[in-house]
């Protein structure tokens, strides 16, 4: 059996990527896990450490980093973000492809170690999809919304560097081509899928 892929899935806050991500885990059909991510950003109310992410102090981040624990690591809205080594690669090992939630200097990142992983840019097809979703999150400040969309514009300038770019203005059609693409990295890989 050969190792299972490593999946990116990035994109623009309000792309729509966690829900695209758990419809593809809950729907169990081929063998994936999301990574968790470690941050030093508060939690959102409805958000449990070690499930959505692990919510480090930045002491605790900094000192992972000089650990050298991290597949990619970076600064995003004023708060660090990395993927644990441990969440990868002894999953892959197993057969079970692994997805990371990762905004483009971590995917940049990422493809540099392995250039063989699957990189996969979600959009939505009007600017005013992301600032609507962001708002129905009722979780950011104006501020906050006006940094995200700031960000968001640099991030959409980088979809040339991914495999593959997925519009998620229907949710069920972009869940269905983003799988095709994983079962795809599977097969090129020889390892089992479901």
């Amino acid at each position: 059996m050969g190792t299972a892929p490593l999946i990116i899935v990035s994109g623009p806050s309000g792309s729509g990527k966690s829900t695209l991500i758990a419809r593809l885990v809950e729907k169990g059909d081929v063998p994936l896990r999301l990574s968790v991510s470690a941050t030093t950003r508060p939690p959102r109310p409805y958000e449990r450490n070690g499930i959505h992410y692990w919510f480090w102090t930045r002491e605790q981040f900094q000192e992972q980093v000089r650990a050298g624990a991290f597949l990619e690591w970076a600064e995003v809205n004023g708060q660090w973000y990395g993927t644990p080594c441990r969440e990868v690669d002894e999953y892959r090992a197993r057969g079970v492809g692994v997805i990371l939630d990762i905004d483009v200097q971590g995917a940049a990142q990422v493809r540099a170690r392995y250039p063989k992983c699957l990189s996969i840019f979600l959009r939505a097809s009007s600017w005013e999809t992301y600032e609507q979703r962001l708002r129905q999150r009722g979780t950011e400040s104006e501020e906050q919304i006006a940094r995200r969309l700031a960000t968001a514009r640099r991030e959409l300038e980088r979809v040339a560097e991914f495999d593959r770019v997925v519009m998620n203005d229907e949710l069920e059609s972009a869940v269905a081509e983003v799988r095709a693409a994983i079962v795809e990295a599977f097969q090129k890989g020889n390892a089992h899928v479901g």
